[in-house]
């Protein structure tokens, strides 16, 4: 069997595929149209001359041979088309991205180490992996955040962990362990990791307490602590990110769900309610339901009955009015994922922004795919998605995650974390683009071909992934907390994992509990100038201010990219003519934007970060049908944020550095009889326009993100 040269200097066979992949995709929207012979036309030429040949060739050689075969047939069309693809490769190779101020200000800000340039860059997050690498030259994959800012830099002696977040064990009903969490979530913090904690086990307000108090102040009452440890902890590029969440049958469920309608309350945590199935009916049914709590050691039992439907609008009101607390359909989440038939396994609670539920001690080790790379001759009528990249990049991408896992084993805050780490390698692969993706699929979102395409993708990468987990299993072992029978019982893994695959986990396991996620992607989706996560683009155009010379404000309209692309290339020059594919997060009908969940959760075994962008006219009984509808298409958790709500001024805002920007903050959130006139301010920059998309809040000047 003849071998090649790859550019990175590494010997592979000789593939006619790759050569009969190429020359059809060059066909594409070719002026004499698709031809689907041509390829292994050229590949068997290619192959022939090849066979005669006594030296090794390389690839750019195979390459310049299939460009002169296809300059001699009768498609010098193709040959034009194939030319030019070759040209952008090498651009792509040789050049850092092209980025505007706004992508290099992320990128200078947060993911770059000590000036280095974009080469060292790559080279340090990728540990000099050429296959992830390149991918990450091509855009098509990036790892998350944490990776990209701090991978490498332990042999510096800095304390730095590769994972976004963690779950921390839930604090158990006593003084100390309460404030034990509190120093856990401070190391954490210290290392770049945000934390999700719940706080179930804490005993209600006005329970019996062995000490001079008597009785305690409650559950709720211990949230201003960890929200106020979450700010004392700077990290670079963001604050601390904190989640804490509460069961709906604790009976200090109203205090949990009105607490942050004070807006001095819990200012640094995010906060979300774990409602199950059996409170979902009874809301239904406009029936009763019994929030209790049973106290260790004094045999006290705390019965509290509720009308479920009053307390579930009383949360649909907060939301629609402060954008919390979030939504987390627990008993979807037990129930969907590869473990849901270990009986020793249980989720401890949700990361931030919830896209990843966890037991003690778990962490997120995150990276995203980026599926707006993989369409062939986008906007064109016979635009198409490249399977089979995407396939490759799936594979790569499980496998460097589990590189940077075990490079980062000995790296995270807490021994506790390191235990969990290591018996369950949860890894969370997951996608941006989708928005992006569509356009130039010439799809709407939420129309019937998008959710078909998107189911196709979804299970195709669940089934890629899976695959080579079990591969790695079968070169390294599974991970140690593997019990096959668990997993074969699992209806998560039987409703949608292919035969084939089924076979091979039955040989040789899986190397990950955990393996798909989708993140909001937040600041490394706007630094590659795309959609985030599992949102449509956030909007067609923006308004951005600058200063003059002569220190006056200066006011411009930027296009989002994918727009301005496509207006640049069929020679728009006004919004208002481009067609309907352009959906965004302002406009989308909420329903389409429930479906489109529900087409990636089905093969999604984590989460997904979710928020859904309403108008400022929406009303409480639309949050209702919201949550309703997402609850009965098994959606795992969602949150709403409406225009204009009391939040919308304070989200991001943090200390203003100096007297006139205090007065200017002051003026611009204090509460106006009109909501709809309060303004998102960024704590960096002062920039008006924030981004909100899956769970993170960005500011479209500097790049600044924080948590939702």
């Amino acid at each position: 069997m003849k071998k090649i040269i790859k550019r990175d200097r590494s010997i592979e066979k000789f593939s006619k595929v790759k050569i009969e992949d190429a020359v059809y995709k060059s066909t594409i929207n070719s002026e004499k149209g698709i031809d689907k012979n041509l390829g292994n036309e050229i590949a068997n030429k290619v192959e022939e001359i090849f066979k005669n040949s006594d030296k090794c060739l390389n690839v750019e050689e195979i390459q310049d041979l299939v460009e002169v075969l296809l300059m001699e047939s009768n498609r010098k069309d193709v040959a034009k088309h194939y030319i030019l693809y070759r040209e952008k490769r090498a651009n792509i190779r040789k050049k850092p991205w092209d980025m505007d101020e706004l992508q290099k200000s992320i990128w200078k800000n947060k993911y770059r180490y000590n000036k280095e340039n974009f080469d060292e860059w790559i080279n340090r997050i990728s540990a000099k992996n050429t296959r992830i690498g390149k991918l990450i030259r091509q855009k098509k994959f990036l790892f998350a955040g944490r990776i990209l800012a701090n991978r490498g830099l332990y042999k510096d002696g800095l304390k730095v962990t590769y994972s976004n977040c963690y779950v921390l064990e839930p604090p158990k009903d006593n003084l100390e362990d309460i404030f034990d969490t509190a120093k856990k979530l401070a190391r954490t913090f210290s290392y770049g990791g945000g934390v999700g904690i719940d706080i179930s086990k804490l005993r209600p307000r006005g329970a019996k307490v062995n000490n001079s108090a008597k009785n305690t102040t409650g559950a709720v009452s211990f949230m201003e602590l960890y929200s106020m440890t979450t700010g004392l902890i700077g990290q670079r590029g963001r604050r601390g990110a904190l989640m804490i969440s509460i069961e709906v049958s604790h009976p200090d469920i109203e205090d949990f769900i009105d607490i942050k309608t004070d807006l001095t309350k819990v200012t640094k945590a995010n906060i979300s309610v774990r409602i199950n199935d059996e409170f979902m009916k009874a809301v239904e049914n406009n029936e009763t339901y019994r929030c209790e709590f049973m106290v260790d050691g004094n045999n006290e039992h705390v019965i509290k009955e509720i009308d479920a439907k009053k307390l579930f609008m009383k949360l649909c009101k907060n939301n629609w009015d402060y954008a919390e607390p979030g939504i987390l359909f627990w008993d979807n989440i037990k129930k969907h994922h590869l473990m849901s038939e270990d009986k020793e396994f249980d989720y401890a609670g949700v990361n931030p922004c919830a896209e990843e539920p966890l037991p003690s001690g778990g962490s997120c080790l995150l990276g995203s795919i980026n599926l707006a790379e993989f369409v062939i001759q986008p906007f064109g009528t016979s635009a198409t998605f490249d399977t089979n990249k995407f396939k490759a990049c799936v594979r790569e991408s499980v496998i460097a995650l589990n590189q940077v896992l075990d490079e980062g084993l000995d790296l995270h805050p807490l021994q506790e974390q390191k235990i969990s780490v290591d018996k369950y390698r949860q890894i969370g692969l997951g996608v941006m683009g989708i928005g992006d993706m569509l356009i130039k699929m010439n799809m709407r979102y939420g129309s019937d071909k998008s959710i078909e395409l998107c189911k196709f993708i979804a299970r195709t990468m669940l089934n890629e992934a899976v695959k080579q987990s079990s591969l790695l299993a079968k070169e390294y072992g599974p991970f140690k907390e593997y019990k096959k029978e668990a997993i074969l019982k699992s209806k998560f893994f039987n409703d949608n994992i292919d035969d084939e695959i089924k076979e091979l986990v039955k040989l040789y396991g899986l190397r990950n509990s955990q393996l798909l996620t989708i993140p909001p992607t937040g600041s490394i989706s706007t630094m590659l100038g795309i959609s985030g996560g599992i949102e449509p683009i956030f909007n067609v155009s923006y308004i951005r201010k600058t200063e003059s010379l002569h220190d006056e404000d200066v006011y411009y309209k930027v296009y989002t990219p994918i727009v301005k692309e496509y207006m640049d290339l069929k020679n728009i020059t006004d919004e208002k003519d481009l067609p309907d594919i352009f959906v965004t997060a302002m406009n989308l009908d909420y329903e389409d934007r429930i479906k489109m969940q529900q087409a990636w959760q089905q093969y999604i075994d984590a989460s997904i970060s979710s928020t859904i962008n309403l108008p400022y006219e929406t009303t409480v009984e639309d949050v209702y049908e919201i949550y309703i509808k997402a609850w009965k298409h098994n959606l795992k958790g969602v949150t709403i944020f409406r225009d204009g709500c009391k939040r919308s001024g304070v989200l991001i805002n943090e200390k203003p550095k100096n007297e006139k920007e205090e007065n200017n903050l002051k003026e611009e959130i204090c509460v106006t009889e009109d909501d709809k006139n309060e303004k998102f301010i960024c704590p960096e920059c002062g920039n008006e326009q924030i981004a909100n998309t899956g769970g993170c809040s960005i500011c479209l000047k500097c790049g600044y993100s924080g948590c939702n």
